[in-house]
């Protein structure tokens, strides 16, 4: 076998250049096991977690589910609401002030007439006959009258011829006037601006004081009546604002103050009266109509409320779910409340601290101690 014979200085200098490689992989392979290890390590938490969830998966499922809401003071009013009626504040069944046939009627149901507009004339043929025959006797009166003066005053005449002409003559002079104001009478004009309603007689009948010839109705100024309970009396004044709704409008909402405030107590439904004057420039309301209105009687801004049905009652009263830490699980927790004003599903209540968590769903399946699994929007640390 033929031998290779290296140099020595060649030998070394090999021995060298690998010693160098070797200690570069080395580093290169400890790098990439590090990072191998960070990989693994990671995925080995990710596989943790998993499986830590999962376990609290499957022990919730043991558990109540329930929903929380933390408490914390909010805005609360109270509202009344009442059945009321629509009437208006100018209407009218108007009748003649003096005696006649019905001569003609100058509207229509349906018109629409102002204040002063001349509604109905009554036949005047008889009072003009008796305003003709006084003027004739009234200028005659006034002559005389004129001669006696004259006569008294150069002491000629009678002080009692005197005084008998000029009484004849006021008395004319004063009959003349009542006739012109019959005569006026039988002129029916409109008290105010409004829409003739309906019309109860006919031309050719006969008018008189008493009775109905025209309704007329304003629907520009309405008034709501409403009946409000006793219980509410102190709370309510006027000057305080009414909404008022109208079933045969849903979409339709007004504000007003109330105008007055009864001062009798009706004995029969122990209710007292409000009324509210709105304006109906569009007609669209209308007199006699159902209203609704609703009165503030209560309102704060620091309350803690809850939804009413969540309140429960047993032997020793009101009471509440909420949600404690204990050994670091949740259980539910029965706490006794006093309840104040309700009104749209939500209660006032006390007995209770601001930040606690009461279980607002779930609260039926629940009971004192009970371990429950908290849902809610926001997170519970405890």
């Amino acid at each position: 076998m033929k031998k290779i014979i290296i140099p020595l200085a060649m030998v070394l200098a090999l021995v060298s250049c690998k010693k160098e490689q070797s200690e570069t992989e080395i580093r290169k392979q400890i790098n990439e096991h590090k990072q191998e290890i960070r990989e693994i390590e990671n995925e080995i938490s990710s596989l943790q977690e998993k499986l830590k969830k999962r376990d609290t998966e499957q022990e919730n499922q043991f558990k109540i589910p329930v929903f929380v809401k933390k408490l914390t003071p909010e805005n609360f009013s109270h509202f009344i609401k009442a059945n009321g009626s629509v009437e208006a504040r100018k209407e009218a069944f108007i009748s003649p002030e003096t005696n006649g046939q019905i001569k003609t009627i100058h509207v229509e149901e349906g018109d629409k007439v102002k204040k002063g507009q001349l509604l109905v004339s009554l036949s005047t043929s008889v009072i003009r006959s008796n305003i003709k025959e006084v003027k004739t006797n009234l200028e005659l009166a006034k002559e005389t009258y004129e001669k006696q003066k004259r006569l008294w005053e150069e002491k000629v005449g009678s002080e009692m011829q005197y005084l008998q002409a000029k009484n004849n003559k006021e008395s004319l002079e004063s009959r003349l006037e009542t006739l012109q104001e019959q005569l006026e009478m039988a002129r029916i004009k409109a008290p105010y601006s409004g829409i003739i309603e309906k019309i109860l007689q006919k031309e050719g009948e006969m008018g008189s004081p008493g009775m109905q010839i025209i309704h007329l109705v304003n629907m520009t100024k309405l008034r709501v009546n409403a009946e409000i309970s006793e219980e509410y009396l102190r709370n309510i004044n006027e000057g305080d604002k009414l909404e008022i709704s109208f079933p045969s409008y849903p979409e339709m909402k007004l504000d007003a103050p109330i105008t007055r405030k009864g001062s009798v107590i009706d004995k029969e439904s122990r209710t007292f009266i409000v009324e509210a004057d709105i304006n109906n420039y569009d007609t669209k309301i209308k007199p006699n109509q159902i209203a609704v209105v609703k009165v503030r009687d209560f309102s704060t801004d620091s309350a803690l409320v809850v939804p009413s049905n969540i309140i429960k009652q047993d032997m020793n009263g009101d009471y509440v779910y909420i949600v404690k830490k204990k050994n670091g699980n949740f259980v539910a927790k029965k706490i006794y409340v006093k309840p104040g004003r309700s009104y749209n599903n939500k209660t006032v209540i006390s007995g209770i601290q601001k930040g606690q968590r009461v279980i607002t769903a779930g609260y039926t399946k629940v009971s004192n101690g009970m371990e429950v699994a908290v849902k809610e929007k926001e997170k519970v640390t405890g």
